[in-house]
């Protein structure tokens, strides 16, 4: 009981600490808005966690400013949850959303065209259907890009047959009718990358997420999981996840026993390791190496690394004046790439793009990360972590979180699943309500 305790009260900490660092924001934004702020324009490139988020900011920090938000898609599909989908737990209507509300609640101009370039000396984003837009303030939240054929074999027509459902959507609805296909006995094989990529702990998640599927459907399957890397976030959780949940179902082979994949065959169905071991799946699911979204490298603020980098103080891009980097794509380390980072670092920015626009220096920002996954359908676990800025890094606050405890008894995992749950409609609402 004194665990749980302890584990609820961290809990209610964090989510006390968000809410008052959101009324604290709101506060301050509520102040730029009431005053005579210069209009001004800002663009933001990308409507996921980061993009979305800081539209809608950005408007409520100071109503002058035309906020204009350029997604390609008129949906949303969000990567949290959407293992979910693959476990069975979740629809894929239920991680799917719309940008209604921050253009009728919230007076975001919302453009559903793509970015294909940026000319940061003129200051203007022109789209695939023509329309070029100018711009004060730039905010990118591009998310990711896959790196084709950084593994031997593996390109984007090899996605439709070894899905890397790495970008929720099609992909996502791919790999799930390819489990529901398979017969039982089959082995599904899954390819995890090198650091850095999109949500560390979501290949671990995902591997207990088919673990369940094949427990609850097709008993005598088996899934092998074939790592670059010998570290893994959450590790010892995900470890006795896999001992105590699904014993004989899910195998980890990490780096240091030959885990590391070279090459796909997609006629064969294999991937070979290091080493030349060869291993035939009825089911791959590759995930492959990964960079920033196409459109960073278009504007000039991706350097060598395919990341952004960003100054720790503003998440303004390091290479390109006047546009801001957030999410998935700048390199914020050791900040995680994932969509709580994003949403966090969304509002840091709105802050500062807004203050930076009406003559005010930015203050020192702070940023805050919560990490859930669902190990099984009332099995959650979590990380928890808290950054600041220093003018020339970002930093770990010592002592600022932690991970859910190994052991912990049932009914700790039962409200972490809750919380995790809890999180997810906080958030969404957050974005697009």
């Amino acid at each position: 009981m004194t665990a749980i305790h302890t584990t609820i009260s961290r809990r209610r900490f964090v989510r006390l600490a968000g809410a008052a660092g959101a009324l604290g924001a709101v506060g301050m934004m509520g102040c730029a808005a009431q005053g005579q702020a210069p209009r001004g324009r800002v663009v933001v490139i990308g409507g996921g966690f980061g993009g979305a988020t800081a539209a809608k900011y950005v408007k409520k920090a100071d109503p002058a400013i035309d906020v204009t938000l350029v997604e390609q898609n008129p949906k949303f599909t969000t990567c949290p949850y959407s293992n979910l989908v693959l476990g069975g737990l979740r629809k894929m209507e239920d991680i799917t959303f719309g940008y209604g509300a921050l253009a009728d609640k919230h007076g975001v101009r919302v453009v559903h065209d793509a970015a294909v370039s940026v000319d940061p000396a003129q200051r203007t984003v022109r789209l695939r259907g023509g329309q070029t837009l100018n711009y004060d303030k730039l905010i990118m939240s591009p998310g990711i890009d896959i790196r084709w054929n950084a593994l031997a074999g593996y390109d984007e027509a090899a996605s439709q047959v070894m899905p890397h459902a790495w970008r929720a959507g099609e992909q996502t609805v791919l790999l799930r009718r390819q489990l529901e296909s398979m017969p039982d006995g089959g082995l599904v094989i899954m390819v995890a990358p090198a650091n850095p990529f999109r949500c560390p702990p979501g290949p671990y998640e995902r591997s207990c997420m088919i673990g369940h599927y094949l427990k609850t459907n097709k008993p005598r399957s088996k899934l092998l999981i074939l790592d670059a890397k010998d570290q893994i976030s959450k590790q010892g959780l995900f470890t006795d996840a896999w001992a105590k949940v699904y014993p004989n179902i899910v195998e980890w082979v990490p780096l240091s026993k030959d885990g590391k994949v070279t090459k796909v065959d997609v006629r064969e169905m294999t991937v070979e390791t290091e080493f030349g071991k060869r291993h035939r799946g009825n089911v791959v699911n590759v995930i492959p190496p990964q960079k920033a979204g196409a459109i960073a490298d278009a504007a000039g603020v991706a350097d060598q690394t395919g990341w952004c980098p960003v100054d720790p103080m503003t998440m303004e891009s390091k290479l390109q004046k006047n546009i801001h980097v957030i999410g998935d794509a700048s390199n914020a380390a050791p900040m995680p790439k994932s969509g709580f980072a994003a949403n966090s670092q969304a509002k840091v920015v709105a802050t500062a793009v807004v203050d930076m626009m009406n003559g005010r220096t930015p203050g020192a920002p702070a940023w805050l990360n919560t990490c859930y996954s669902h190990v099984a359908p009332n099995y959650g676990i979590s990380v928890v972590n808290v950054y600041r800025a220093t003018p020339q890094a970002f930093v770990e606050v010592q002592g600022s979180g932690g991970v859910s405890p190994v052991q912990a008894p049932p009914a700790m995992r039962v409200q972490e699943a809750l919380f995790a749950d809890a999180w997810y409609e906080s958030i969404t609402a957050d974005m697009f309500g």
